[in-house]
């Protein structure tokens, strides 16, 4: 026998539907490897891998307009464990922050009442991570604690803000999009509001910008098309002045963003371009243009493991563009920033209800796409590589896997992420790599999962018979879901999944009634014509073939519509009953008609079927009559085989009569007239008889409802009253709720369950009709903003409802939300989540994964371990591939937990000294010196090619001389004008740098001006002097002790020998550690990139990053960058004591036992 398990106790859950255009911008996808959607009022939670809502949250009354993920940019401890923190903000004004494991609301923070317009997390410092800037309509940014809901400031700004975004390399930085341009603030810091209003800058449209003074090209150089074209438009884009209001519009800009692949570029995104500026020089350097019969711009997401862009168009197609690579210094001088189409997906069929919303990108691996849709789909795309040949420029496949060079036999897994797929792009002076050692790929989007909404409503709902002992073994808690198209919708209410989807009518859906666990009858009616007739549709729908036929045969054309159907409690009868003509009475069994009511018969406002029937005492009969035949029939027989030949035909017989087909049971309906007389109709077979006839009750209205169980029968009026009849004590009592319209009952299953479901016009109650009293009640506009469509019951204790807002609701019977434990999900298949585990189960898993000293291979027998990506059996065995280094595991697993700080950290170093490569320019000043050199000249050339203005040479000039290009910033020079006020300045600057000698007087003279002027608040031309005199080192030092530090680390980059840039790299480690910084973070990444291992290991010590620290430094004693002596000895023996238990399997080598306690949870 194969087993079996049954689900009796259903989740609560929401099965949700179309958008509001409000939830347009509330999508987020988080490090936590999920994505969080706003749909109406509620937030789904989706595993993109599973392609499985797994959590809906149900707190907000409005609208949601903002969803947003916390950061995971910290260390994880059982003190700070994994865990799933997300914050919403509603068009009400109001922010919530969710613990979204529990369904639970951490706190709730209003400020304003009107649309939250942005939200980010705080990511930048270690002393907090509860830290969450919100802007608040119109001009208000305001920093909360989400952890206890604290305003701590809050700053007004002139304008009204739209959107902000901060620079990832500076979090001092941030930019505000405003209707009328742009706001720069330079000194933002979680202590207190920014002190100034920042710098106000105008955006100048694309299509009307002011004309540059640059010089005609020569005729005989070709007329710019295209992108060149747009660029050409575009030459000053960013200036001071506001224009004019026939020279821009102001809603133009869609967004503005600040890349994160390099430092100091924006992006800003129009209808028809994508443009990227140059901040240093507020200038354009880069554009992609569409052409004039292309799909427009809605979105764009610029990636920061490569310099590649994710572009979301009007149609719902998502393209992938990648920065050009240029190889040639004279290729370089005279080009712009081109990103090439590199792949596209497929557009969606957009119409007047179905649009593209939303694009999200995976933030760990920045090859996976979300698409939202404003009809409910989620659309989840992979980006796949393959070998080939492009008409492009190449695209190499890097050398490496998790940042160190293959081994000969080593497995990977070149989908792991965008860095894993394709190689950075190359800048002047690199040579390509040769053909051998990398392949040239092609990419490609491959639709991996979809995740389908409800339709628009109305919906018509009814659950499938509920949960018996007789059915147990094959039970499946199916809802029907009728629908304003014509389909019905089954889904299993134990996953909350689609189970089928059956195109039955050919209008709106009605109702439905089942007659069996596996078909149902459902009925349509199409739209009245000239003389009020429709057309009635009623089918016969099988569930496991999807076979559908039209019950009432060639009837329902013509005829008034059909108000309700009714199936009898054996599922033996049919009535159905007709808006001004009288009930059809059928058999469900034979599909045939047993009588159509004469013309006089009463109209029917309401009807209901009893439970009582006499099917048991006609088995009985029938039984006691089989059994006498089956005597008679083997009275000659064997006496030896009568007992058994009357046991096997007894159970013959009884099987026979499980069915009972043969078996016509008497049963009986009620109904009300207009007047309110109570009706009572018998049927058995083909005889209906009339019975008695109660007259109406005064107290009573126009009958709408009825509900029968046991002895008790509810009546429901059109004036909110509820009669309660006791029938067996023959006593009624009347309730007036005051509420409107009783639209709807439905007792509770379950033997002695006399539990009540009523539906209103405003709302639902749930009633005790054994003390008569309300048990729970919901009303539209004080418990939520919906309007209940359709009810029902799906065990007994959960109701499920229908509402205007697109959405289904399980509910429990208390009715306050459809928020629920994520451990009580039965999911259809296994999500990997380490934040859903428990810490310390967490912790576990993440030291099993790196680390198996007790083992000399590594195993995966933790007992079924599941591991996402669609290649799980390519993840384990890359997990269990012995060629597979620390350093490669322990960015593998970061990956796979969604660790930011992590794979921050594990990044930084696996590429630092003893290892292959480099780090690419997102890095920014950890990268390797010369490559950043390259990238600063190649960056100042093309700085040269847009200037366009004086300022603009000054400050290539000025960049020039900084980098020891000094006969070029001597070229710059001289091109000042006579008339420019400068003039006479710059030709001097232009002899001295020409004529300046090394000479012990001159340089003590120079640097004597240079230090004079620094003084006096010259310091960015005392530097360059100094940088004349090749006296950088104390150029870096006067940057440092003004401040300047980011700008003394670029310097000591590109002009610094090793020694002294490591000098200045390492006071600006210690600086970042200074209480008032504390960006003890960074300052390990600094560190780790001058290869001051050992210092490493004591500063995350003295963090208690115990863990991390024990893995460094066995990480580094393999690598061969560190020596194994007293003082890591000393070291590994602290962190043992600090952080991990005494106790230690006998079997382990003492530094790997050490190493094993400190990975695991103290």
């Amino acid at each position: 026998m194969i087993p079996y398990t049954v689900n009796i106790k259903l989740a609560a859950r929401t099965l949700t539907g179309t958008l509001n255009l409000q939830n347009k911008p509330a999508v987020d996808w988080g490090w936590q490897g999920l994505i969080a959607q706003g749909c109406h009022s509620s937030i789904l939670i989706i595993d993109p891998k599973t392609t499985q809502t797994i959590q809906v949250l149900e707190r907000h009354k409005a609208t949601v307009v903002k969803v947003k993920w916390s950061r995971e940019n910290y260390h994880h401890s059982l003190s700070s464990p994994y865990s799933l923190r997300l914050a919403s903000g509603d068009a009400s004004g109001k922010i919530i922050v969710w613990d979204v494991v529990s369904g639970t609301a951490h706190c709730e923070i209003q400020e304003h009442s009107k649309p939250i317009q942005d939200l980010e997390w705080l990511w930048n410092q270690d002393a907090s991570r509860d830290l969450l800037l919100a802007v608040h309509p119109p001009n208000y940014i305001v920093l909360w604690n989400g952890d206890t809901g604290t305003k701590l400031w809050k700053k007004s700004y002139a304008e009204n803000i739209l959107s902000f975004s901060f620079d990832p390399f500076d979090p001092s930085n941030m930019a505000l999009l405003t209707s009328e341009g742009i706001v720069f603030i330079n000194d933002f810091t979680p202590a207190k509001p920014p002190g100034s209003t920042g710098k106000k800058v105008y955006i100048a449209s694309p299509h009307a910008s002011p004309a540059h003074n640059k010089p005609a090209p020569a005729p005989t150089a070709p007329a710019p098309t295209g992108a060149k074209k747009a660029l050409n438009k575009v030459k000053v884009l960013i200036t001071n002045e506001k224009p004019t209001a026939e020279a821009v519009t102001l809603n133009d800009c869609l967004q503005l963003s600040y890349l994160p692949s390099k430092r100091n570029h924006m992006l800003l995104l129009y209808p028809r371009e994508i443009l990227i500026l140059d901040l240093e020089l507020s200038q354009t350097v880069g554009v992609v243009a569409i052409e004039r019969s292309g799909v427009p711009f809605t979105q764009v997401i610029p990636c920061a493991q490569r310099d590649a862009l994710y572009c979301l168009h009007e149609n719902g197609c998502i393209t992938l563009r990648v920065c050009r690579s240029t190889t040639a210094p004279d290729e370089a001088a005279g080009r712009n920033l081109v990103y090439d189409l590199r792949s596209q997906c497929d557009a969606i069929r957009v119409t007047k209800t179905v649009r593209p919303y939303r694009m999200v990108i995976c933030p760990v691996s920045e090859n996976s796409a979300g698409l939202t849709v404003s009809d409910g789909r989620v659309m989840l795309w992979e980006l796949k590589a393959h070998t080939g040949r492009s008409s492009l420029s190449p695209l190499y496949s890097p050398v490496s896997f998790c940042g160190a060079p293959l081994a000969n036999n080593q497995k990977r897994i070149q989908e792991l992420s965008l860095n894993t797929m394709i190689s950075q792009t190359l800048i002047a002076g690199e040579a390509p790599p040769p053909s051998s050692s990398q392949q040239e790929v092609q990419l490609k989007f491959l639709l991996t999962g979809l995740l389908s909404g409800l339709p628009l409503p109305p919906f018509a709902i009814r659950m499938c018979p509920p949960l018996t002992t007789k059915n147990i073994n094959h039970y499946q808690p199916l809802l029907a879901v009728g629908t304003s198209n014509g389909s019905v919708l089954v889904y299993n209410l134990t996953s909350g999944l689609l189970h089928k989807e059956l195109s039955v009518h050919s209008c709106e859906v009605r109702g439905i009634e089942w007659v069996s666990l596996t078909s149902f009858l459902s009925f349509a009616t199409s739209t009245p014509n000239n003389m009020g007739m429709v057309r009635n549709e009623l089918q016969h729908v099988d569930l496991p073939t999807g076979r559908c036929f039209a019950f009432r045969g060639e009837r329902g054309t013509d005829e008034p519509a059909i108000e309700m159907i009714k199936v009898s409690h054996l599922k033996q009868y049919l009535v159905v009953v007709f808006r001004d003509k009288p009930l059809e009475l059928w058999d469900i069994r034979t599909g045939t008609l047993l009588r159509e009511m004469a013309k006089n018969f009463p109209t029917v406002t309401a009807l209901e079927w009893s439970p009582s029937h006499n099917l048991k005492s006609l088995k009985k009969k029938q039984m006691a009559a089989r059994e006498a035949m089956a005597r008679q029939t083997v009275s000659d027989a064997e006496p030896s085989t009568v007992e058994s030949s009357v046991i096997s035909m007894m159970q013959d017989a009884e099987s026979k009569s499980e069915t009972s087909q043969a078996i016509s049971a008497r049963e009986h309906f009620v109904f009300t007239d207009t007047d309110g007389q109570v009706y009572h109709i018998t049927v058995e077979g083909n005889a209906v008889k009339d019975g008695a006839r109660i007259p109406p009750d005064g107290s009573m209205g126009s009958i709408a409802c009825i509900a029968w169980k046991g002895d008790t029968l509810v009546l429901g009026d059109v004036d909110g009253n509820l009669n309660f009849w006791d029938l067996k004590a023959r006593l009624s009592r009347g309730i007036p709720t005051h509420r409107g319209w009783v639209k709807k009952i439905r007792f509770a299953p379950g033997k002695g369950n006399q539990k009540l479901l009523v539906m209103y016009t405003d709302g639902v109650e749930v009633w005790d009709t054994k003390e008569v009293q309300m048990v729970s009640s919901m009303r539209i506009g004080r418990n939520v903003n919906y309007r209940v469509l359709d009810i029902d019951w799906c065990t007994s204790d959960k109701v499920v409802l229908a509402s205007d807002d697109g959405c289904i609701r399980v509910l429990e019977m208390a009715m306050k939300s459809a928020s629920y434990r994520m451990d009580e999900q039965d999911l259809t298949d296994p999500v990997w989540c380490p934040y859903l585990l428990l810490p310390r189960a967490s912790f576990t898993l993440k030291a099993f994964l790196l680390l198996q000293p007790w083992s000399g291979t590594f195993t995966m027998d933790i007992s079924q371990v599941y591991v996402p990506y669609r290649s799980s059996t390519d993840m384990k065995s890359v997990l269990q591939d012995p060629e597979l280094s620390l350093l490669q595991r322990c960015l593998l697993v970061s990956r796979l937990f969604g660790d930011e700080s992590d794979l921050q950290f594990w990044s930084a170093r696996l590429l630092s000294p003893g290892c292959h490569g480099y780090l690419d320019i997102c890095h920014d000043t950890l990268c390797e010196s010369g490559y950043f050199q390259k990238f600063q000249l190649d960056r100042v050339h093309l700085q040269e090619v847009k200037r366009s203005s004086y300022e603009h040479t000054k400050k290539c000039a000025d960049q020039l001389l900084l980098l020891g290009q000094t006969d070029r910033a001597v070229q710059l020079l001289l091109e000042t004008s006579a008339d420019n006020s400068s003039y006479y300045c710059d030709s001097l600057k232009a002899c001295l740098v020409t004529t300046i000698t090394s000479s012990g007087p001159s340089q003590s003279t120079i640097k004597l001006v240079a230090t004079n002027m620094i003084a006096n608040g010259k310091l960015a031309e005392g530097v360059q002097l100094l940088c004349l005199i090749d006296k950088a080192a104390d150029a870096c030092r006067y940057l440092q002790t003004y401040g300047e530090w980011n700008r003394a680390a670029w310097l000591a980059k590109v002009r610094l020998n090793p020694a002294e840039s490591s000098d200045v790299l390492k006071r600006w480690a210690e600086h970042l550690c200074s209480p008032q910084v504390n960006q003890k973070s960074k300052a390990m990444l600094v560190l780790l990139s001058l290869g001051c291992f050992h210092k490493v290991g004591e500063m995350l010590h003295s963090m208690r990053y115990f863990d991390r620290a024990a893995l460094f430094i066995e990480a580094c004693l393999k690598c061969g960058v560190m020596e194994a002596n007293d003082s890591t000895n000393i070291l590994l023996s602290v962190l043992l004591t600090a952080g991990a238990p005494a106790a230690r399997p006998p079997w382990l080598p003492s530094r790997c036992a050490d190493l094993h306690h400190a990975c695991l949870p103290a």
